[in-house]
């Protein structure tokens, strides 16, 4: 699967919302949702916050992109061979005969 730069990406409003939710395991969603309330009140403000949050996205991957580089070796790695595939597609079947 290939993904794209979050700042190329047309559904997202320079993806630090995304980023955030990748980089700590939860939902993007909520993060938006977080900052839906406070952009009608203050909206100078909402988006400072925003933004700030972007130089810490932009810092954080500059400053540590080993993660992404982890996660892309690991995509890389060699699939199974045929011979553990056979034994790991019979393991649910087990599995499944034990259960009933």
């Amino acid at each position: 699967m290939e993904t794209t730069n979050l700042f190329r990406r047309r559904d997202t409003f320079f993806g630090i919302c995304e980023a955030v939710g990748q980089d700590f395991g939860f939902n993007p969603l909520w993060l938006r949702l977080a900052f839906v309330l406070p952009l009608f009140f203050f909206p100078v403000q909402t988006f400072a916050g925003y933004f700030g949050l972007g130089l810490v996205v932009l810092a954080s991957r500059l400053l540590f992109p080993a993660k992404d580089a982890a996660k892309a070796q690991a995509a890389a790695a060699p699939t199974a061979t045929p011979a553990s595939a056979a034994t790991e597609a019979s393991a649910p079947a087990a599995e499944l005969a034990i259960a009933a």
